[in-house]
């Protein structure tokens, strides 16, 4: 057990989970009601650093150890940071001490102290669909229910990035099948819902592949399931024949050169992606790609009397035909 924990997360409801499973290993066998406090740093006016250190400097009452929860740990300024930071030095041995992430940036000599004295809990789900798939598949191993593997793949699929409804979709699995139950593809279906969204890279890898029925799908997921209006799709097609544009007739050779041209920095695989699939289509074929995603932009803001969908339908149609062609 360590005296401090930071938990971070993008997506409140996993990080929600985070901490309460957190929470109940720290608390264990002592009474919950007794051993948590929790402390809502908004609701101060010195960011409630000063309640915080109080709790975190108070012995525990009929417990054996006292968990002060704490969030949003964002709103901490450089000045908070560094008192928390000196009680770190030296901490009460009979307290843990969880911030929760959120409300802006964690001061870095926060985080490094936490590092040094404490742990770092990442709540948030892997961004990679493949990735995306082992997290569930890891989730699936501790849940109640089992699912075989053409159920847990069509799980992930369904789900996108929409992975906080996991929980929710195992619990009903659990209350419907019973627990221990191994649920098929078949008893899945009538519990999934709507498809989740989706990452932007996988429309635009089914674009350059000119797969357009598996782009059509990603598309209603992303503005649908994923709530990104179609004027933001359309600016992340944009950006990525964009920078197709811009290698297109430099002096490129590599993927470090395409990354300097494109200014992109750490990762060089977007630029990689963007140098080979410009290479493939063309000067020409970019162009018309161009144009075609002015004209989308025009007919979204009302040049024709076509349905949002209806617009974002045949664009993608017209560049996965690019790519086909």
């Amino acid at each position: 057990m360590k005296p401090v924990y930071l938990v971070k997360g993008d997506d409140p409801i996993l990080l929600g989970e985070a901490v309460r499973t957190l929470a109940a290993t720290l608390v264990s066998d002592d009474d919950a009601g007794l051993a948590v406090e929790e402390i809502d740093l908004e609701a101060h006016d010195d960011h409630g650093v000063g309640a915080l250190l109080d709790a975190c400097l108070t012995p525990p009452f009929l417990t054996d150890r006292r968990i002060v929860i704490a969030r949003p740990a964002g709103i901490l300024n450089a000045e908070d940071g560094a008192r928390l930071v000196q009680y770190l030095g030296d901490p009460l041995d009979t307290t843990v001490l969880v911030l929760i992430g959120g409300g802006g940036t964690v001061p870095p000599k926060l985080v490094a102290a936490i590092k040094q004295h404490g742990e770092q809990i990442d709540a948030a789900a892997p961004r990679q669909q493949r990735d995306r798939t082992s997290w569930i598949v890891e989730r699936l191993r501790k849940s109640p229910v089992k699912l075989d593997n053409k159920a847990a793949q069509k799980l992930s699929e369904h789900l996108g990035e929409d992975v906080s409804r996991l929980a929710g979709i195992v619990e009903v699995l659990s209350a419907a099948y019973g627990e221990g139950a191994t649920v098929t593809s078949e008893q899945l279906e009538p519990f999934l819902g709507d498809a989740g969204g989706v990452a932007p890279w996988d429309l635009t890898d089914a674009v350059d592949k000119g797969d357009a029925a598996t782009a059509l799908q990603l598309l209603h997921r992303l503005m649908h399931g994923g709530d990104r209006h179609p004027l933001v799709v359309l600016a992340t097609l944009h950006r990525h024949f964009g920078q197709m544009l811009r290698l297109d007739g430099a002096s490129v050779r590599t993927e470090q050169d395409a990354a300097d041209v494109l200014g992109l920095k750490g990762s060089t695989f977007p630029a990689k992606k963007a140098m080979t699939q410009g290479r493939r289509l063309g000067g020409q074929k970019i162009q018309r790609a161009i144009a075609l995603l002015a004209e989308a932009d025009l007919d979204l803001r009302g040049q024709k009397a076509w349905p949002e969908d209806l617009v974002m339908e045949v664009l993608v149609a017209r560049l996965c035909q690019l790519s086909r062609a």
